[in-house]
C-alpha cells in the first residue's frame, strides 16, 4: 500500500511538473515568435533605397506617420517587409465589429458561438488583405515620387516594382497576423498587442540614447531631462492605478431552503473597471487615422488640398489632435458596449436569483448597469485622451528626438500587466490543480 501511495504521489507531482513545463514552453514560444518578428523588420523591400525613406521620416515624420513607425519598431523607416506591421488587421477587426452592430447577418454570426466567430475571423482576414493591398499600393506610388539627398527612393520605378512591393508588404502583414494568432493560441498574452509592444520597446534604447546625446550637446537642459523622466514615471504610476481601479457593485443572493438545509444567502460583487476598453481605443484610433495618412503623408508632389491634409495630420496639429481625441472617446464607448452587455448581465442575475440591493431585478438592473458604465466610460475616455495627447505637447514644444508619448507608455504598461496577469493565472491554476490531486491522494490512503 505504501509503495502504491508513493507511486500515486509521484504521478501527481509529475502532472504538476508537466503543467509548469507547459507554461515554460508557452513563454519560450512567445519569445521565439517575437524574435522572428524583430528579424523580419530588417529584411528590406526589393528595389527601395531605405535611406531616402528614413530621411523623409526624419524631416516630416511627426504625427500619425511617426506613431506608425514607432508601432512597427522602425520597420517603416527602414522600408522592410513588415513596414505595414499588423495595423491592417486591426483596421479590419474594427470595421467588422462596427458592421456586426449594424448588419443583422453579421450580428447573428456573432451570437452563434465558436462557429460564428470562425466565420467572422475569416471575413476579417479577407478584409485585412484588401486594406493591406490599398495601403501598400499607396506606399509604392509614394515611394516612386520620393527623392532625397542620396537620389531616388526607387531604383527602377514602374508597374513591376508596384506589383512586387504590394506582394511583399501584404505577405508580411498576413505573416504577422498568423504569428499573432499563434502567440494567442500557443503562447502567453494577446499576440497582436505583444507584436505592437515589441515594436515600441525595440526603439527605447535608441530613443533614450538620442535624448541623452541632446543633453550632452546642450540642446536639452539637464533639468528638462530630469523633468521628463519624472513625468514618465508619474504617467506609468497613473496608468497602473487607473487600470487596476474598479467600481464594485454589490450583488446579493437570497437564501433557499431545500429540505432541512438552507442554501444561498451569499453576497458578492461585480467589478467594473474604470477603463473597461483598456488599450484598444488608442490602437484603433491610430489604425483608422493611418488610412488617410498613408496617402496624405506621401503627398509631396500631389494636389494642394492633399498637401494641406498632410500638414494638418502632422504632430501637434489641431486636426490630428481633434480626430485622435474624438476617435479615442468613440472607441472607448464602442468597445465597452461590445465587451459588457447590461441587459444580458441583468438577465443572468435574475436567472440565478441575484439582485442588487435597492434595485429591482430585470430592466431596472440593466438601466442601473448602463448608467454606472456610462459614467465610468466617460472618466475612462477622458483619462485615455489625457494620457495620449498631453505628452505630445511636451514633444512638440521641446522637440524631443523620438515619438514616445502617452500612447506608447499606455500600450507597454497595459500589455505588460495583462501578460503578467495571464502568467499568474497559469501558475495559480497549476498550484490549485496540484493541491486538489494531493488532497485526493491523501484521501485514498
Amino acid at each position: 500500500m505504501a509503495s502504491a501511495a508513493e507511486q500515486l504521489s509521484a504521478n501527481l507531482n509529475m502532472g504538476v511538473f508537466s503543467k509548469a513545463t507547459e507554461l515554460k514552453q508557452r513563454i519560450w514560444f512567445t519569445l521565439g515568435a517575437l524574435i522572428v518578428y524583430r528579424l523580419g523588420t530588417y529584411i528590406p523591400v526589393p528595389g527601395v533605397d531605405a535611406s531616402v525613406m528614413g530621411e523623409m521620416l526624419s524631416q516630416h515624420g511627426g504625427g500619425i506617420l511617426g506613431m506608425f513607425d514607432m508601432f512597427t519598431g522602425g520597420a517603416l523607416r527602414r522600408m522592410t517587409v513588415f513596414a505595414l506591421n499588423i495595423m491592417p488587421y486591426i483596421s479590419a477587426s474594427i470595421i467588422i465589429q462596427l458592421m456586426s452592430a449594424a448588419i443583422p447577418t453579421l450580428e447573428t454570426l456573432k451570437k452563434e458561438g465558436e462557429q460564428g466567430r470562425k466565420k467572422l475571423n475569416q471575413y476579417t482576414r479577407y478584409l485585412t488583405v484588401l486594406i493591406a493591398m490599398f495601403q501598400s499600393y499607396g506606399i509604392a506610388v509614394g515611394l516612386e515620387s520620393m527623392h532625397g539627398s542620396f537620389g531616388a527612393a526607387v531604383i527602377d520605378p514602374g508597374w513591376f516594382f508596384r506589383f512586387s512591393c504590394v506582394i511583399t508588404l501584404v505577405g508580411g502583414t498576413m505573416f504577422l497576423m498568423w504569428v499573432g494568432e499563434q502567440i494567442t493560441d500557443r503562447g502567453i498574452g494577446n499576440g497582436t498587442s505583444l507584436i505592437i509592444m515589441a515594436g515600441i520597446v525595440a526603439n527605447l534604447p535608441t530613443a533614450f540614447a538620442s535624448m541623452l546625446e541632446m543633453g550632452r550637446t546642450g540642446a536639452l537642459s539637464p533639468f528638462f531631462i530630469l523633468l521628463f523622466l519624472v513625468i514618465a514615471v508619474a504617467t506609468i504610476a497613473i496608468i497602473v492605478f487607473v487600470e487596476r481601479a474598479q467600481r464594485r457593485i454589490a450583488v446579493q443572493y437570497p437564501k433557499r431552503q431545500v429540505g432541512n438545509r438552507m442554501f444561498g444567502g451569499d453576497s458578492t460583487h461585480i467589478p467594473l473597471k474604470i477603463n473597461t476598453s483598456g488599450v484598444i481605443p488608442p490602437i484603433f484610433a491610430s489604425s483608422i487615422l493611418l488610412i488617410p495618412a498613408t496617402i496624405a503623408g506621401f503627398a509631396t508632389n500631389g494636389p494642394s488640398w492633399l498637401q494641406m491634409i498632410a500638414a494638418q495630420l502632422g504632430q501637434g496639429q489641431p486636426l490630428y489632435l481633434g480626430l485622435y481625441a474624438f476617435m479615442i472617446v468613440f472607441f472607448s464607448y464602442f468597445y465597452t458596449a461590445v465587451v459588457f452587455n447590461p441587459e444580458e448581465t441583468a438577465d443572468n442575475l435574475k436567472k440565478y436569483g441575484g439582485f442588487i440591493p435597492g434595485i429591482r431585478p430585470g430592466s431596472a438592473t440593466a438601466s442601473y448597469f448602463d448608467r454606472i458604465l456610462t459614467r465610468l466610460t466617460t472618466v475612462g475616455g477622458i483619462y485615455l485622451v489625457a494620457i495620449c495627447l498631453l505628452p505630445q505637447i511636451l514633444i512638440t514644444d521641446y522637440g524631443l528626438p523620438f515619438y514616445f508619448g502617452g500612447t506608447s507608455i499606455l500600450i507597454v504598461v497595459s500589455v505588460t500587466m495583462d501578460t503578467v496577469t495571464q502568467i499568474q493565472s497559469h501558475l495559480l491554476a497549476h498550484q490549485y490543480e496540484g493541491l486538489i490531486r494531493k488532497t485526493r491522494a491523501k484521501g485514498r490512503r
